[in-house]
C-alpha cells in the first residue's frame, strides 16, 4: 500500500526533527521503502498563536505492508518519542507532526484515522511539497489532480 506523510517542524532543531522523523519510522516499520521525497519549505504557521515559529515542513511517500491504522499509531509513537507530547492544545508548536494524507485510494471517517486527510486540500504546506512527487495524484474525493488543487489556493 502506498502511503503519503507529511511532516512538519517549528521546535527545536527543525531539520534535524523531521530527518530523525523519517529515520525511525523506517527502522519501526517493517518492510517499509521510501518511495519518493519532496524539497523542505519553510512556512508561516496556520492557525497558531502569535508569535509562533516558522515551520519546515515536508512530505514523503512509502510502501509498506500495513494497515493505514497500524501506520496512523507508529507515527504517533514516533511524535511522542520526539518530544510532542500526547495531549496537547491543537496547532500548538511542535518538535514534530507527522499526518497520514493517504492510503491509496482508501476512504476512511474513522474518528481516529480520518482518510485522505480532511484539510489538505485546502494547505499550501502540504499541497507544495505532494505537488513535487505526486503532482498528477488525483485524491479520493477530489475531480481535480494535487498540481491544480495547489494552482487554485491563493
Amino acid at each position: 500500500m502506498l502511503f503519503g506523510i507529511a511532516l512538519g517542524s517549528n521546535l527545536g532543531d527543525r531539520a534535524e526533527n523531521m530527518r530523525r522523523g523519517v529515520e525511525l519510522l523506517m527502522a519501526r516499520v517493517p518492510g517499509i521503502r521510501l518511495n519518493a521525497s519532496a524539497q523542505v519549505y519553510e512556512t508561516e504557521p496556520v492557525d497558531c498563536a502569535p508569535g509562533t515559529q516558522a515551520f519546515l515542513n515536508t512530505v514523503i511517500e512509502v510502501a509498506a505492508d500495513c494497515l493505514p491504522h497500524e501506520l496512523h499509531a507508529h507515527l504517533k509513537a514516533i511524535e511522542q518519542a520526539l518530544g510532542r507530547p500526547e495531549q496537547r492544545e491543537r496547532n500548538s508548536p511542535r518538535t514534530l507532526d507527522l499526518d497520514l494524507l493517504y492510503a491509496d485510494d482508501l476512504v476512511s471517517d474513522d474518528p481516529v484515522l480520518t482518510l485522505p486527510h480532511p484539510r489538505m486540500h485546502l494547505r499550501r504546506f502540504v499541497l507544495e511539497p505532494l505537488a513535487d512527487i505526486r503532482p498528477e495524484l488525483i485524491l479520493p474525493g477530489q475531480k481535480v489532480s494535487v498540481a491544480e488543487l495547489l494552482a487554485g489556493l491563493e
